[in-house]
């Protein structure tokens, strides 16, 4: 393993990637600890820390983005804004027949969309940073710090343009690692968002229930639902596809066997996402108005919340599925590139069968994202009511499922660069593979 890894620092090329990221990643965490002028940290500490009105969304839209709304640093509004303008356009790309056809552009085609992209995240970061600055860093409508300008418009507008100046510079960062780096960049920041926080829940957790068996359990039950997220990640289906074979002259072309690979979790976490934070808003409303029953109705952990969470992801599973994978033209294209599924017939047959086995498995995937959603926090409920919003979020299936999601992409990207270069993945192989790999080239 270690061999392995230091395989990686041998190859100048993979080498250098790896500095590539690792530097971006630090210049992100010290944008973390860049304060916006003008407020005071202790009052923002103190609305944040309390798991008062709104800490549920706080929590979630920290997971989700990568950060923390009440740190109050230059990166708080995190990466949400661009995730929320792809999530945006792989939508409209569906559903939009001029957008489809610049998608299926290829490379040029994909340019374009990630420059809408790029240009829909600002005025999305805008929004967002006004709707934090208006609701989150003020406290009973008084500015929290002295403001810059008598009715404080000066503090507001320097901290929108300051929050919405870090997006995008977060947003530059990801690009950059995706293109000079390793991994995709953004999930790499999401990631490490969610890991600086690890130590503060741990202590939290530690703080709140004075020791005992209780952080021994839950590590337990940490460990379960990763070996279960890799496991299900992991899992596909594998349908054999079958290419004609065609002759010319002497010669016959064709006739390979392959594999089209479809993953239980073919959604990945964003039914997870799609539903807490739609389900978010009822508990937001009636903090607003001031009907308690609501906002208790739909908390974090009560039974109204936890059913319509798991109905939600069941829908999104299958929506979100419907809109990504599209049997019909997967059908066309395997008929037109001479490809069949052994013992299908062709056209129409062939996308009733891949309609067939897509529900099946949409319907497992969204079973799993149910109980890895509901049931770690149900059962931290259960133990002890001591425990912290913010480990039970992460103890959920949001935090754990990016996490392990994206380490296991990073894993498959440099197992892939080193076998390219004759070298053992991590997993198997070694210097010796790649050694018998050379000598059967040689002989």
């Amino acid at each position: 393993m270690f061999q392995n890894v230091a395989n990686l620092f041998r190859i100048p090329d993979i080498r250098r990637r790896i500095l590539v990221t690792l530097g971006f990643l630090l210049v992100y965490r010290v944008g973390w600890n860049i304060p916006i002028p003008g407020i005071d940290l202790d009052v923002l500490k103190s609305l944040g820390g309390g798991g008062g009105e709104g800490s549920d969304f706080a929590q979630l839209f920290g997971i989700i983005s990568g950060g923390g709304i009440f740190s109050c640093a230059l990166f708080s509004l995190g990466i949400m804004p661009y995730i929320s303008a792809s999530i945006i356009f792989s939508l409209l790309t569906k559903v939009v027949p001029s957008l489809e056809a610049v998608a299926k552009e290829g490379s040029a085609g994909q340019r374009k969309i990630n420059q809408w992209t790029r240009l829909a995240t600002v005025p999305l970061a805008l929004v967002q940073a006004i709707i934090l600055v208006a609701n989150v860093y003020k406290s009973n409508n008084t500015p929290i710090h002295q403001p810059l300008l008598p009715d404080g418009f000066g503090l507001a507008i320097l901290a929108v343009l300051a929050l919405t100046a870090g997006t995008i510079l977060l947003m530059w960062i990801g690009e950059q690692i995706t293109e000079y780096g390793v991994g995709n960049g953004i999930s790499l920041l999401i990631m490490a968002g969610i890991i600086a926080r690890v130590p503060d829940a741990i202590v939290q957790m530690v703080h709140n229930t004075e020791g005992g068996l209780l952080p021994f359990v839950l590590f337990i039950l940490f460990i379960a639902v990763v070996i279960a997220v890799v496991y299900i990640t992991k899992g596909m289906r594998k349908i054999p596809v079958q290419y004609a074979k065609l002759t010319r002259g002497r010669k016959v072309y064709g006739g390979q066997r392959h594999f089209l690979p479809i993953k239980v979790n073919q959604a990945g976490v964003m039914p997870v996402i799609f539903s807490s934070a739609l389900l978010s808003f009822p508990s937001l409303i009636g903090s607003a108005i001031g009907w308690t029953f609501m906002r208790n109705a739909f908390s974090q952990g009560t039974w109204t919340y936890t059913v319509l969470d798991i109905v939600l992801i069941f829908f999104f599973s299958f929506f979100w599925n419907s809109l990504m994978f599209n049997p019909a033209e997967m059908s066309k294209n395997m008929k037109e590139h001479g490809s069949f599924i052994p013992g299908i017939r062709p056209g129409k047959k062939t996308a009733e069968f891949l309609e067939k086995v897509m529900s099946r498995i949409t319907l497992a995937g969204a079973a799993f994202l149910a109980v890895i959603a509901s049931v770690p926090h149900q059962v931290a409920g259960l133990i002890s009511k001591d425990i912290p919003t913010a480990v039970a979020y992460f103890l959920g299936g949001t935090s754990i499922l990016i996490v392990v999601s994206v380490a296991l992409d990073l894993v498959d990207k440099l197992n892939s660069a080193l076998l390219m270069r004759d070298y053992g993945g991590f997993i198997e192989g070694g210097d010796g593979a790649g050694r018998r790999r050379a000598g059967k080239k040689e002989r």
